[in-house]
């Protein structure tokens, strides 16, 4: 579900050696007698990966269903939600979760040294000391590094009067005893004497917040627990801004002040925002100047936007934004002036400057609000930051990233250029208000990441980093394009490509396409050390920008929503075809993948084009759409009305969702091969959705394909949390890939 926005490898194969031993091209797959009579690819020349040879598992179907409208839904396998849940104690539930995960081992046994291979390769390209830029808060410099061999960053500062090294916060060792462990955010003290983090340890991410005093490593009996995942000290240094959950749902319901040593007669937590509507997600933090604290509550069509004065926490809120207004705003502060992005009178937003501390005027009053940049079809603004001199605006234009830093008046002062013409760019880090240069995340399909200071003395990109990748990556060995599919309604659908410098455009060659495509959550053209395992080996790999994200603006996110929603699995279809006609593949010889959402959008190409597919990764997938969003007791379900429609109240968006949702329309027929992944304790799809996908589809299809399922029995929905975790997690994914296309090394 919701995705917070939140967002790798022994020596690598020649590509010679590879096409030679395992291409596809060499496969009887792909031989010249499995041509059908026309000349084109028939999905019926390509083998399927099969069942295994032992029983699968099974689970009995109970009649179950649900009544609204006058329809009843049947839903005999509702039962795998366990009663009991966010705890699982359902014997019968875990008996059958520990089986499925016993039959995706039993097909992993006899291709253990192409897993070993995949991963030595993963591990091969990761440097095992990385280490970041550094960067400087508050007299200090800050960055982290791995360790050889280690899971965990450790994190270390340097003092800038005395030359004094030190570390702050060692994860590795933080992370000794959990089967799973994620920091997900720190802040330091003002007076840079306390450190405060969140700490996620089951992937249910309901977080324990840790203050401790840095030079003796003195743990403050402060008990915060139930948690989001953002920590910050105030201003004064007296106290820790959090995010407190509700007990019950996954939903944040305040944002407090915890006093670190409380006056007598004071209370320990004070409430600074709180949000009783669980439809929206309520959050704070401080403008970049550090002068105000600030709330934003918002769902996805609206936001509210309040302002506390950082230092005097028991003012009264300044309204910016209120939900009544109905528009989306972003804001940030430099002094005297508050820096709004909107959507209220352009769908791609514009900037906006008002004056704060008027007495006549308040900030929150519109006809103040001077329009800086208007808001245009052909550029969609994104994001932006403050700076005492400066501001910094990310945009797309045309679907394109760029970078632009504006005088406070409006004023361009500098586009930032990049050499290549499709890429991801970004602003990075940047902490302190008053700095002469801009940090900047850059990547590309063939360009590792990469971070640059953009210099306002010499307007020049000045590259601080480039991902290193110890077993070689000669980037002139890969080609990426940007192409434009055709959809069935006339819209030009974008597609980021990559593959070898010698993969052939003959129909023949093997396809991976990735989506995600919801939640106005664009998918960037990024690097990827893992893939080139893949295009090592013959393949090209690409991503289908389908309406739901916004890669080409807002407007291009709400014609993927509600109900629009179809339009995304038409456009990955229409994609699909594009590549078939333009000879990248075959159709039958595409492996399909998608997390979450995009979890989704794989279940419905499972069902609506099946014989598409050489086989389908399902990755945490929300699979059982109507289901879900009929239960407003998910914490998840109130928020995603606004994106799916609320079936509950509305015939036309039950009927709607019906038609659509994956789950549902599992019929008897045959399939692809499949693998299906999930976590037990993930509450945005909850671990039943692909259990329950796998066990009707299993019970329904009519082919003997393979249909696996791997559930992380104590993680998440990030999965593995280490990072040589995640790699094995990943070469098991790819390994069952390759494996579909007939490639066994």
């Amino acid at each position: 579900m919701t995705m917070l926005r939140l967002s790798a490898a022994g020596a690598v194969v020649l590509l010679g050696t590879v096409l030679t031993a395992c291409s596809p091209a060499q496969s009887p797959a792909d031989s010249s007698s499995d041509q059908s009579p026309s000349g084109t690819n028939s999905v019926n020349q390509f083998p399927r990966l099969k069942a295994l040879d032992i029983p699968a598992p099974s689970v009995p179907a109970r009649p179950a269903q649900v009544n609204y409208h006058g329809q009843s839904i049947e839903d005999p396998y509702q039962w795998l939600r366990d009663e009991s849940y966010p705890d699982t104690d359902d014997k019968e539930v875990l008996d059958y979760l520990h089986a499925e995960n016993d039959y995706f081992n039993a097909f992993l046994a006899p291709h253990s040294e192409l897993v070993d291979t995949l991963f030595e390769e993963f591990k091969g390209r990761l440097d095992e000391t990385e280490t970041s830029v550094p960067f400087v808060k508050n007299g200090y410099e800050y960055r982290w590094k791995y360790r050889a061999g280690n899971e965990y960053v450790t994190r270390i500062r340097k003092n800038l009067e005395t030359g004094e090294e030190s570390v702050f916060l060692d994860e590795q060792a933080l992370s000794e005893g959990y089967d799973y462990f994620r920091l997900r955010s720190y802040d330091i003290s003002p007076d840079n004497r306390l450190v405060a983090y969140a700490l996620d340890t089951d992937g249910s991410e309901r977080h324990t917040i840790i203050v401790k005093e840095i030079e003796t490593d003195t743990v403050l009996p402060l008990d915060i627990s139930n948690a989001g995942q953002s920590v910050a000290f105030s201003k004064d240094g007296k106290g820790v801004i959090y995010s407190q959950l509700n007990s019950e749902r996954w939903h944040v319901e305040s944002v407090n002040l915890r006093r670190i040593a409380p006056e007598a007669g004071e209370a320990a937590d004070t409430v600074l925002f709180k949000e009783d509507d669980n439809a929206y997600f309520l959050g704070a933090s401080h403008s970049s100047d550090g002068q105000w604290l600030i709330k934003t509550s918002g769902r996805h069509q609206n936001n509210d936007v309040e302002l506390l004065p950082a230092y005097d926490l028991g003012a009264e809120p300044i309204v910016v934004v209120s939900k009544a207004d109905n528009v989306m705003a972003s804001v940030d502060t430099a002094g005297d002036s508050l820096y709004l992005l909107t959507n209220d009178s352009h769908v791609n937003f514009r900037l906006a400057r008002a004056t704060l501390n008027d007495a006549e005027t308040p900030v929150g009053d519109k006809s103040q609000w001077q329009t800086l940049v208007e808001g245009r079809d052909s550029h969609y603004l994104m994001g932006m930051q403050t700076f005492s001199d400066f501001i910094v605006l990310s945009l797309r234009e045309n679907g394109q990233d760029r970078i632009q830093l504006m005088e406070h008046d409006g004023t361009l002062r500098q586009q930032v250029e990049f050499s290549e013409s499709v890429y991801t760019a970004e602003i990075d880090h940047n902490p302190e208000f008053d700095q002469q240069h801009v940090r900047l995340y850059y990547e590309s399909m063939i360009t590792p990441e990469t971070i640059y200071d953009f210099s306002l003395e010499t307007t020049e990109l000045v590259e601080r980093k480039k991902q290193h990748i110890p077993s070689g990556y000669d980037k002139s060995n890969y080609r990426t394009e940007r192409l434009m599919a055709p959809a069935r309604d006339g819209v030009q659908v974008p597609i980021s490509i990559v593959y070898h410098k010698d993969f052939e455009k003959n129909g023949k060659s093997p396809l991976s396409l990735y989506a995600y495509g919801a939640y106005g959550s664009g998918l960037s053209p990024t690097f990827k050390t893992e893939r080139l395992s893949l295009l090592d080996r013959g393949f090209a790999f690409a991503i289908a920008h389908v309406r739901g994200g916004d890669e080409m603006g807002y407007q291009w996110y709400l014609d993927g929503k509600m109900d629009k929603r179809k339009n995304a699995f038409t456009d990955f279809i229409d994609v699909a075809d594009y590549l078939i006609e333009q000879g990248y593949t075959g159709k039958g010889n595409i492996s399909i993948s998608g997390r979450s959402a995009g979890g989704m959008m794989m279940g419905a190409m499972t069902i609506q084009a099946p014989d598409y597919w050489r086989s389908v990764n399902l990755g945490v997938p929300f699979v059982d759409v109507l289901n879900t969003m009929l239960d407003a007791s998910l914490p998840l379900t109130p928020p995603e009305w606004q994106e799916w429609g609320n079936p509950i109240e509305n015939k036309s968006e039950f009927e709607y969702i019906l038609s659509y949702s994956p789950y549902d329309q599992i019929t008897a027929r045959d399939y692809p091969p499949m693998l299906v992944t999930g976590g037990l304790n993930d509450p945005r799809v909850t671990y039943w959705e692909p259990a329950k996908w796998t066990a009707r589809m299993r019970a329904t299809k009519t082919d003997n394909n393979l249909l696996v399922m791997r559930m992380n029995m104590g993680a998440g929905h990030f999965a593995n949390s280490g990072r040589y975790g995640k790699l094995r997690d990943s070469a098991e994914e790819y390994a069952f890939e390759l494996l579909a296309h007939g490639i066994e090394h």
